[in-house]
């Protein structure tokens, strides 16, 4: 078993990682930023700019923004200058009424914003909201995180500035992981430490069970529950189960759901694919809780694992890091070891590598169901021992190579990527 201070800091890893989200956490960030940036100044600003990293701006655009019936940036921010409420975090606009979608809207046709990209930034996740009042200025910044502030400023003023302090803290703090390390730690700790992951099945199961009762994006998830044809077609089974539910969580949350999720490394998507599949299968599949438990906390301990050499924010869709989570959570119930969970791992990456992230919005539904029904495939051979070779593609004999190999695409080789979709998606021509 892993000693105690070790686990200590993986515990705290996960629960740093693994939180409540109301809505896309990118606009939620920029509105939190802009709750922020408002109580700093003190009263209703008259002018906000805010100023983007390339990855926020392209996964805040086609997405809607919870309780308001709207998409993309404008509400959010508006409604973060009028209601939001820092303390809350990714759940910042949790109090909006009607009313305050109607102030929100009249801020918007006044004019009273200002949203642009930031220049010469590396980081990709940055926010920087100025507001101004009454010859009055207050500034907030996140960066490295989505609920990280790094700088706090007052007329001139700075409060608080710490992005080197946060930055080596940070890496100070976060454990060294393995994959042997995340299936050791999931599998032998203690069952009262790491029960609290059964939030994450509550929150994100009841997102599901919401979205089957109402009409929300492509409908994706009541498609393939409730149509005929389509049951006739793929059957009513586990497998269909995982790919309804995981659709139907995903549908509510893109669409603008006042329904909270529980995330994984700041994105809703990911915290749903790490955590669906694994429930859905171990309910059907009559699992024990401590079963579940621990497949949990494989799952998501993997897709954060993944995420610190991936980064935040990348063009690789998030779907592939949260369903080799899953992929390995369902492995383990299945009854696989260590052995057959780095197989599930290998199978994945081989899979599923290079799939690019072209922001949030309602048909990630479908690149979700992508990710989770190779996962299912994945955990199926590796239970057989097949896994896919280091003679082939990126694929090495260490899976912590592999996985490298697929982080090293995504944060780097990917780049290029990511600006050419970003310039499609500012320039492209609707009808």
């Amino acid at each position: 078993m892993i000693e105690k201070a070790e686990r200590d800091r993986i515990v705290a890893l996960i629960r740093r990682e693994v939180v409540p989200a109301m809505g896309c956490t990118e606009p939620m960030a920029v509105a939190l930023c802009v709750a922020r940036a408002t109580e700093l100044l003190g009263r209703k600003p008259e002018r906000i700019e805010v100023l983007l990293s390339a990855n926020i701006l392209k996964n805040a655009m086609g997405v809607g923004i919870p309780g308001t019936g709207m998409i993309g940036l404008p509400i959010a921010v508006a409604l973060g200058a009028l209601i939001g409420k820092s303390e809350y975090r990714l759940e910042v606009l949790k109090d909006c009424t009607p009313e305050a979608v109607e102030a929100g809207r009249r801020m918007i046709a006044q004019q009273m914003m200002r949203i642009a990209l930031k220049e010469g930034i590396e980081e990709k996740l940055y926010i920087e909201v100025t507001c101004r009042a009454d010859g009055q200025e207050a500034t907030a910044v996140i960066s490295g995180g989505h609920t990280r502030f790094v700088l706090l400023r007052k007329d001139g003023e700075v409060l608080l500035d710490c992005k080197a302090d946060t930055d080596q803290a940070a890496a100070d703090d976060e454990p060294e992981l393995t994959l042997r390390k995340v299936f050791d730690f999931a599998t032998t700790a203690p069952l009262e430490e790491i029960a609290f992951i059964q939030e994450a099945r509550r929150l994100n199961k009841n997102a599901a069970e919401q979205s089957f009762q109402a009409r929300y994006g492509h409908e994706l998830g009541r498609t393939l529950r409730g149509s005929h044809s389509e049951q006739a077609l793929m059957g009513d089974n586990t497998f269909t189960h995982i790919l309804s539910y995981t659709s139907g969580a995903c549908d509510a949350r893109m669409a603008g759901a006042m329904i909270p999720v529980m995330s994984n490394s700041g994105s809703g998507n990911q915290g749903i694919a790490a955590t669906v599949p694994v429930v859905v299968y171990a309910e059907d599949t009559h699992k024990t809780e401590e079963q579940l438990t621990r497949a949990l906390i494989l799952s998501h301990l993997t897709a954060i694992y993944i995420k610190q050499s991936l980064g935040r924010l990348s063009a690789l869709c998030g779907c592939v890091v949260a369903a080799t989570g899953s992929s390995c959570g369902i492995t383990y119930l299945m009854g696989g070891g260590y052995e057959q969970v780095s197989y599930a791992v290998q199978n994945m990456i081989a899979t599923l590598t290079g799939m690019i992230c072209d922001g949030a919005k309602p048909s990630c539904a479908l690149k979700l169901t992508s990710g989770v029904s190779t996962a299912v495939l994945s955990a199926i051979l590796a239970m057989e021992q097949k896994c896919v070779t280091s003679v082939e593609g990126i694929i090495e004999d260490s899976v912590d190579r592999s996985i490298r190999n697929l982080t090293h695409i995504g944060s780097v080789g990917m780049n290029e990527t990511d600006r050419m979709v970003l310039d499609i998606m500012t320039h492209k021509h609707c009808d």
